[in-house]
């Protein structure tokens, strides 16, 4: 996000909440196993501060959208749900895969990239979006010539 877009954004009223994840190369490794549950996402660290998970909750509690920027946000705060389905602060380690069929517990928005594969990445869009709405906006970015991969066009999931 651009200095000027945030601004923007900022200027409508949302607020942000950083978190850090330190991504590995096994995130990007594709899953080769035909048991989803036999896959081993390599270990993670993520940090979400106090302040951060403060910010998340008091959207949740006014049933705002809380909208994950990318799937390694997504994977963060997903790894920091309490047992209230609240945010909680964490520095921690995560190797937690999200495919199909998985609950969410805090955002109910996400934005994120066109992804491979067989990728852990693509798995957790589609738990996210549902698989054949997610299928469906791939065709369309075949079809109209979307780039791919990290650095490529971008779709926000409502």
């Amino acid at each position: 996000f651009s200095r000027e877009l945030m601004k923007r954004l900022e200027l409508k009223g949302v607020e942000f909440a950083e978190v850090t994840l330190h991504v590995g190369l096994g995130t990007f490794r594709p899953v080769e196993v035909e048991d989803l549950t036999k896959h081993k996402m390599d270990s993670e660290q993520f940090i979400i501060e106090d302040k951060q998970a403060r910010i998340v909750n008091r959207g949740i509690e006014r049933k705002k959208r809380i909208c994950a920027v990318g799937t390694t946000s997504m994977r963060a705060v997903e790894s920091a749900v309490s047992a209230g389905k609240i945010l909680k602060p964490a520095n921690d380690w995560t190797s937690k895969f999200i495919f199909p069929p998985y609950e969410f517990s805090i955002a109910n928005t996400m934005i994120t990239n066109f992804h491979t594969p067989e990728s852990t990445l693509l798995m957790m869009v589609a738990a996210f979006g549902g698989y054949d709405h997610v299928m469906n906006a791939y065709e369309v970015a075949v079809k109209e010539k979307y780039r791919f991969y990290s650095y490529g066009d971008a779709m926000l999931i409502i």
